[in-house]
């Protein structure tokens, strides 16, 4: 059944605090994760290697699901999956926080990427269902500014609660201070969503998600644990088999859409020049999240800060993220194409005034302004970046291809963790002292550094007009 009509649902503003509560969730994990990390590791006794995959897991997990999940929905219904969604969510945060063994942790930690994969894409095709297009602009710049609050609040909360040591717990009030929002959002769902469903929804591509998780695994796993084995011989078998299965899922999906199915990544698309690129250049920039990581061990591990003190000093960079997504819109409409690679230069330049204060032994107070300048010009590049490469495709194409970007965005991210958080490891080499961390943390931020430069030349070549961007809807991180 579609509830959409020209007066919109009677309901919606009430709904629409449940879906936003669905829609914060996930990213709040993701940031709340990385500030626990330092005492994940202390008390269930995890290497490096386990801490790492604590992030990736979760986010190449929600990449793979991510667009199966949306089909789900509009085969399905929308509703039911927000509620298996966010049931799923507050089942798997549950066990997290039970975790009494980093393979414990590692497999709740899939389970919640599964099911935010279920709930996220449900939250912005319900609003574009619910609301009559007067109101789909409010709706969606509250959307939009609920990522910016998950992240500005996923440092802050996750140190006060690890500080705080409630009830004896420390690391696993992040994962359980999920249960009391999920269940909100569960009885706030069953009362006020009503249910939708597409007229005309795409099958599932089951063999298409079974071969591209292989592929990831195979990809994902040998990258962290290859360096704390010292890269053995199955981990090079590990990357080259990755290789042939990533090759495998592009032959079945161009077998599916020879046979007049719904592929999971449409390969055609990459024969377009400007959206290829754009994939390439969208599976480079978010290896930046591995930042948040880096940063929060340098604090808690190297400057022995508290959880609570290393949720504050990354502050500033959700401050600016925050603040420039709010910028995006504006500056995209101004400066077209160019916000791309300017964004990413102010991103670069932030990150360089960190490594330059680092290895300068500077006051940590110099630090906040490039922190700052990062966070800004990460929050004005996600944006832009979606926006550019979806305008490289037909306007008929732009749902899917607004699919792959944020799934090759969440590719990124578990990559960035896999590799920028590798390199972190190698150069730390089992030192503990402060000048260690230090070093280790400058050098991985001059990896995001060069990363980010890559980046500004590759995007100086999707040449794209004003008006071609400015004519594609606003597209935001699921």
């Amino acid at each position: 059944m579609n509830t959409h009509h020209a007066a919109g649902d009677p309901r919606r503003w009430l709904a629409l605090s449940v879906l936003l509560t669905g829609a914060f969730l996930p990213p709040l994990d993701f940031f709340i994760v990385n500030v626990a990390l330092p005492s994940i590791q202390t008390t269930l006794k995890a290497s490096s290697a386990e801490l790492q995959f604590v992030i990736s897991a979760y986010a190449a997990t929600y990449a793979v699901f991510l667009i199966t999940g949306g089909r789900l929905g509009d085969l399905y219904g929308r509703r039911r999956m927000f509620l298996l969604g966010i049931s799923g969510f507050t089942l798997a945060s549950l066990l997290c926080g039970l975790a009494v063994s980093p393979r414990m942790l590692l497999a709740s930690r899939m389970l919640q990427g599964m099911a935010a994969a279920a709930l996220a894409p449900q939250v912005l095709a319900s609003i574009r269902v619910m609301f009559p297009p007067a109101e789909q602009s409010r709706a969606l710049g509250l959307y939009v500014a609920t990522f910016g609050m998950a992240a500005t609040l996923g440092q802050l909360l996750g140190g006060a609660l690890i500080s705080g040591h409630w009830w004896g717990l420390g690391w696993q009030l992040i994962f359980l201070v999920n249960l009391p929002v999920g269940i909100a959002a569960l009885i706030g769902g069953f009362w006020l969503l009503r249910e939708s469903r597409a007229p005309h929804a795409l099958k599932l591509d089951l063999g298409g998600v079974a071969l591209l998780s292989i592929a990831l695994g195979l990809l994902v796993y040998p990258l962290v644990e290859g360096r704390e084995q010292g890269w053995p011989a199955w981990t090079y078998a590990m990357l080259v088999a990755s290789a042939v299965m990533l090759a495998a899922f592009a032959r079945y999906e161009t077998h599916v859409i020879r046979q007049g199915g719904s592929p999971l990544i449409d390969i055609r698309l990459l024969r377009e020049g400007d959206f290829a690129l754009g994939i390439v250049i969208t599976l480079g920039f978010y290896l930046t999240s591995s930042f948040v990581l880096t940063y929060a061990v340098y604090m808690q591990s190297g400057l022995q800060r508290s959880a609570w003190q290393s949720g504050l000093a990354t502050l500033p960079f959700t401050i600016g993220y925050f603040c420039g997504s709010m910028l995006a819109s504006r500056m995209i409409t101004t400066l077209g194409n160019r916000t791309l690679p300017l964004s990413c230069t102010l991103q670069a330049v932030g990150f360089g005034i960190v490594v330059a204060a680092i290895t300068h032994s500077l006051p940590q107070s110099t630090l906040l302004p490039g922190i700052l300048l990062a966070g800004l010009g990460f929050g004005i590049a996600m944006p832009s970046l979606i926006r550019v490469v979806i305008s490289s495709v037909d306007a008929l194409h732009a749902g899917l291809a607004s699919g792959m970007v944020i799934t090759a965005l969440q590719i990124s991210a578990a990559l960035g963790v896999a590799i920028i958080g590798g390199v972190f490891y190698s150069v730390l080499n089992k030192q503990q002292t402060l000048h260690a961390y230090a070093h280790a943390f400058a050098t991985s931020l001059s990896c995001n550094v060069a990363a980010l430069v890559v980046i500004i030349l590759l995007s100086l070549a999707l040449g794209r007009s004003r008006q071609q961007i400015a004519n594609i809807p606003a597209v935001t991180l699921d």
